[in-house]
């Protein structure tokens, strides 16, 4: 007999996972992992999704990205952030597609050569790049969307400069990048 778990916190709300799967296109349910008096619970959040669209200063790279319309982006200041004045917000690579210019991206890599800095060969702009925190996703530059999308944005502080104590410390970042089921972002 297995003891039941203990209720969640107060400001914790559980939503029931369904047991038939549906489609969904402007919603998915992502799983959050939250630790409690020691224990680990899995409790789903809700987001509405907007398809957001954008690319390069050229135009020759396009992509979209599937993303909250409130967007929360990060100020890295490791050295290479710091040098392009690097902020993005975190998607798992199942809500990113790139439309065109595939032929168009460099990719540079530096240190342990697990970000990937991919930009355009014509005019630089990097709209978006795989990131050391999050390799199973893609960091998107806000600045690089079209217009329309973007309801608001909140910007964290992460210190690239000690990397791997920040990424110790940070609660939420691995998590930011986890799949929702590719049924429930395409129709």
């Amino acid at each position: 007999i297995t003891p039941p778990l203990p209720s969640p916190p107060a400001h914790c709300h559980m939503t029931p996972i369904p047991k038939t799967s549906h489609r969904l296109i402007h919603k998915y349910e992502q799983t959050v992992r939250i630790h409690y008096d020691g224990m680990l619970f899995f409790f789903l959040r809700r987001m509405d999704l907007v398809k957001h669209t954008g690319g390069c200063h050229c135009g020759a790279v396009r992509f979209e990205a599937w993303s909250s319309p409130d967007l929360h982006v990060f100020h890295c200041n490791c050295s290479v952030c710091t040098k392009k004045q690097n902020r993005h917000f975190i998607v798992p690579k199942n809500a990113f597609t790139l439309l065109q210019g595939s032929d168009n991206l460099t990719t540079y890599t530096f240190n342990t050569h697990v970000a990937k800095h991919t930009f355009c060969k014509i005019c630089g702009v990097q709209s978006f790049y795989t990131p050391r925190s999050n390799p199973d996703g893609y960091g998107v530059a806000p600045h690089c969307l079209d217009p329309g999308t973007v309801r608001s944005v909140t910007v964290e502080t992460f210190c690239g400069e000690k990397w791997e104590e920040s990424m110790q410390a940070h609660k939420s970042i691995r998590d930011m990048s986890k799949p929702a089921a590719d049924s429930q972002l395409r129709d």
